[in-house]
């Protein structure tokens, strides 16, 4: 699979924006939004995945002012300096940055035209809501996003395509927060919401042992790519690579 590393330029400096290509070369264009431990073996699978499914798939760098490139392990003193990290983020810049890594990828020669979605978890769950209440995108997979409970009065700002998913025993984000969360989906027809009740967060992510639940994360990853299936279409026509366009 072709991968390569792009640089996007803002006001302040340049990030990385690690790029994946599908098969064809070309196709819709997903901003896949960080966890916490940064662009690591995670995201990067995650990032290969969608890749094959027909995307065109860029994950920025968003700690790129705190600790540019930051990959951290899932253990405890992973977990602890991880923490410690966000504690300083500042998402709406966060959300200024991916919104600036997505017209990047936008522009690129392999992205089909008009066709973008965002896939976040964790910390990127909470910038993939908070990017679409500022911009309307084709689809928005929201995985355990922490700021969801607070800002459920944005979601009448999001028109486009939403599938929420939560675990029901998330010791980060209590049922009860969740609720709220459902409370404000329902009668929506743009959002879906998938609620994991045994598991808790990160369960989807399969290097973290301690988070991982495999029965939830392979539902939430089924319905998952029938999100975006549905909205994005890879593999339609006009996604695949014109001989002018392809890259060697």
């Amino acid at each position: 699979m072709e991968a390569r590393t792009e640089t996007v330029t803002v006001a302040d400096g340049s990030f990385d924006l690690h790029l994946w290509l599908p098969p064809s070369g070309r196709g819709p264009v997903v901003l896949l939004v960080q966890e916490i431990f940064g662009v690591g073996p995670y995201i990067r699978k995650v990032a290969e995945d969608l890749a094959a499914l027909g995307y065109v798939v860029g994950a920025p760098d968003l700690f790129w002012r705190l600790h540019p490139n930051w990959v951290s392990g899932h253990d405890e003193a992973g977990v602890a300096r991880s923490m410690e990290l966000v504690s300083t983020f500042d998402v709406p810049q966060g959300v200024a940055d991916a919104a600036m890594a997505l017209a990047h990828l936008r522009k690129l020669p392999e992205a089909a035209e008009d066709a973008a979605g965002v896939v976040g978890f964790c910390l990127g769950g909470s910038i993939g809501y908070l990017l679409a209440a500022t911009m309307e995108l084709d689809a928005v997979a929201s995985f355990y996003g922490s700021a969801l409970p607070d800002a459920t009065g944005m979601m009448e700002k999001i028109t486009g395509p939403l599938l929420i998913v939560f675990g029901g025993s998330d010791p980060f984000i209590p049922r009860e927060q969740v609720a709220a969360v459902e409370e404000a989906a329902a009668g929506r027809p743009n959002v879906e919401m998938y609620v994991a009740e045994e598991a808790g967060h990160a369960f989807h992510n399969h290097e973290a042992p301690q988070f991982y639940d495999p029965v939830a994360a392979e539902n939430a990853w089924a319905r998952t790519v029938a999100f975006l299936g549905r909205h994005l279409k890879p593999g339609s026509p006009g996604t695949s690579a014109p001989e002018d366009d392809a890259r060697p």
